[in-house]
């Protein structure tokens, strides 16, 4: 048994086996209960480009957190509207100002976790990848420079939110939205105060300056909360264990790795689509209200166990964050964070010297890895 496997058994044992087992039953397969299931990454990929499979149906993200979020937060959304404001957020998340911004935010975290591995000391990369992924994202949402326990703490909040879904989860129920909208009206109320300020110099007020409003600035900056914090903070200490456990550190080409690791670890493990109009999935034939279930870990883990020399076909190129009109838009700001934490990380000979899989989690990451270099 694999490293990640033992991860995945311990977030989902009872989901994870029957998600593996479906992946043997073809590439297309029909569960009661459950929905169509994809496990071919080239149907996979027409589904996610169809306009006829949506986000905002029976069955579909929008199920999840419209209740939450409200109805025009990019996660709920199709259609014009859908492209209006992805449009209108997409001059935030260029290469470039991600870039800026994670170099501002991170530069003090960084240096420090050096510092101490410079020391010899053993240091829990989880904790880290916590702190830091949690500074990143309250920069976005408004806030200024913040302690280290305000950071952790927004994260806890966010991990909080997220293990209200499984796998299973088609929708939260009363008092799970309840909770869910106490911790999303916190961030919303920050993200007002922030675009309400007009500092171009934060991501809330250019939201203003670009012609958002401040209800659709306020849904973006729960979204982005929602799924900026966890893809990011579990992925890191995934990478550095792969490459560890395949002898791998210094000298790689850390994109090529970050590709292959995401491919292994696929930070979307399923993404939700709902049937609008009559349709084939595959060889299935679909009625609207059908709810489509793309199982991206299987579309993924198809090709075979972690290999630094394998290349991406053009249908597995960085599914897990999407295709199409609903490209992950926070991809360019995730890559930045990955790429300037596992730069630092891998100017060290890293040796593991602990770890614990997290349980009960909804993307599955470790609880602890300690880690120390040479």
């Amino acid at each position: 048994m694999t490293e990640e496997t033992r991860l995945h058994l311990a977030a989902h044992p009872f989901a994870y086996p029957l998600i593996r087992l479906i992946a043997r039953l073809g590439p297309v397969v029909r569960v009661p209960g459950v929905g169509v299931v994809v496990n071919d990454a080239a149907v996979a990929r027409r589904v996610l480009m169809d306009p006829r499979f949506r986000k905002d149906g029976p069955g579909s993200p929008g199920d999840l957190w419209t209740p939450v979020l409200g109805p025009s937060v990019l996660l709920n959304m199709e259609g014009a509207a859908h492209a209006t404001l992805r449009a209108k957020l997409a001059p935030l998340f260029t290469p470039s100002s991600v870039s800026a911004l994670v170099t501002d935010v991170l530069a003090q975290p960084l240096k420090e976790l050096s510092a101490r591995l410079e020391r010899g000391e053993s240091v829990d990369l989880v904790h880290h990848m916590r702190l830091m992924a949690g500074a990143v994202i309250c920069r976005v949402i408004g806030l200024g420079e913040i302690s280290a326990g305000r950071a952790l703490a927004l994260f806890a909040e966010g991990e909080r939110v997220a293990s209200m879904v499984s796998l299973r989860t088609r929708r939260l129920n009363p008092r799970q939205v309840a909770i869910a909208r106490e911790v999303l009206d916190g961030i919303g109320d920050i993200a007002s105060a922030a675009y309400r300020a007009e500092d171009p110099s934060t991501v809330m007020g250019r939201m203003r300056a670009l012609g958002l409003s401040e209800a659709e600035a306020r849904g973006a900056a729960g979204a982005f909360f929602l799924t900026g914090t966890e893809t990011v903070a579990t992925f890191v200490p995934r990478l550095i264990a792969l490459l560890h456990d395949h002898g791998a550190g210094r000298g790689i080409d850390l994109d090529l790795a970050i590709e292959e690791a995401m491919r292994v670890t696929t930070p979307t493990p399923v993404m939700l689509r709902s049937v609008a109009e009559p349709a084939h999935v595959g060889d299935a034939p679909v009625r609207p209200g059908d709810r489509v279930l793309i199982a991206t870990h299987n579309c993924a883990r198809a090709y075979g166990p972690f290999d630094l020399s394998r290349r991406h076909p053009p249908e597995l190129r960085r599914l897990w964050f999407g295709a199409g009109a609903h490209f992950c838009l926070g991809y360019p700001l995730a890559l930045a964070e990955i790429r300037a934490v596992a730069s630092a990380l891998l100017r060290h000979d890293l040796h593991i010297v602990g770890r614990r899989a997290a349980r009960g989690v909804l993307i599955p990451t470790y609880e602890h890895l300690w880690i120390r270099a040479a």
